[in-house]
């Protein structure tokens, strides 16, 4: 029987480290592997033919090696880019190398029959997109703030004339640059006289700002569900922007529509998944919660019931390990 986790991440993660030990501490074996360190720390052969329809062979790492008919789960978390691997080469060599490894070493990787995946990276690329979220919460009858993606001029000024003061949020975070350092852009209030022809350079994401009294993180884990109301002490528009160690943290309780969260990530394909909510009123009411996203591969390790969400990590991934089923 499967028995290993396979867990598929860089090697600075410490929300992965945490997973890991746990796993450890279970008897849980498990092989760590950053698909970027292909060369010599990092080698496999995998063999099929049309007698046995699986994959077979070994990758072996550094310090450990594993079949993939060994594999019952896999933690994919945020593996090195493959890129990076080859960033030395000329362009042209280098993006042919990353593309040869991410579809060999990746493909067999990302396809293996029987295993769970925490979450398949072909699920979370579904599910990264924003205008696929807001769709998917909305026919869950879940509130969302109305909406524009446009480069329009004109279309973001009727809709800010409709809807009062708006904000503007990114689809993506920002790339790195030339010098690697990465950088971000918060939510941010827009005043509408400033709207001009500019906005046709691209796609931008407006929606009406929520009179909220708090966010609230909700993390959700096989069937698990933990939920957080966060506050920057400053009363930023955006929690993200200021000292993480100053948020302000209490635990809440998810309403009944607790359900369309786990509607949610099985239309998606997920396991798992970092909701986030705006609230109007002291949370009791359904109506009190606007969904504003999901994060199919989100960090948890910040928050306070963090030890609580890597026991339920390592819940989910010992599950399948000991065939007892998927949660």
């Amino acid at each position: 029987m499967a028995s290993t986790v396979l867990v598929v991440t860089a090697l600075e993660d410490v929300t992965a480290d945490w997973v890991v030990s746990a796993l450890n501490e279970r008897g849980v074996p498990v092989v760590r592997v950053d698909p970027a360190d292909i060369g010599a720390a990092l080698t496999f052969g995998f063999r099929i033919d049309g007698g046995r329809p699986v994959w077979s062979g070994r990758l072996r790492t550094a310090s450990r090696e594993v079949e993939p008919g060994e594999v019952a789960a896999v933690y994919h978390r945020r593996p090195t880019p493959y890129g990076a691997r080859f960033a030395h080469l000329p362009r042209q060599q280098g993006d042919f190398a990353a593309t040869e490894a991410r579809h060999g070493l990746g493909g067999v990787l990302n396809d293996l029959p029987g295993a769970l995946y925490v979450n398949h990276p072909a699920a979370v690329a579904r599910a990264d997109f924003k205008p696929a979220q807001l769709r998917k919460f909305a026919r869950l009858g879940l509130k969302i703030p109305p909406t524009l993606i446009t480069n329009d001029v004109r279309a973001a000024q009727e809709s800010a004339a409709e809807h009062g003061p708006v904000v503007c949020k990114t689809f993506r975070g920002l790339p790195a640059a030339d010098d690697g350092h990465t950088g971000a852009i918060w939510t941010q209030r827009l005043d509408p006289q400033t709207f001009d022809e500019t906005l046709a350079v691209t796609a931008h994401l407006f929606q009406a700002e929520i009179p909220k009294t708090g966010d609230v993180r909700v993390t959700v884990i096989g069937r698990r569900v933990f939920a957080q109301q966060v506050a920057a002490p400053d009363g930023a528009l955006d929690w993200r922007r200021g000292d993480w160690d100053a948020l302000l943290h209490a635990s809440i309780t998810v309403p009944p529509r607790e359900a369309a969260l786990h509607a949610y990530l099985a239309s998606f394909g997920l396991v798992f998944g970092c909701f986030d909510f705006a609230l109007t009123g002291d949370g009791d009411d359904p109506e009190h919660w606007t969904a504003i996203e999901c994060n199919p591969n989100g960090q948890w390790g910040w928050l306070p019931d963090a030890p609580a969400i890597t026991e339920a990590f390592a819940d989910v991934l010992t599950m399948e390990t000991e065939g007892k089923g998927r949660p």
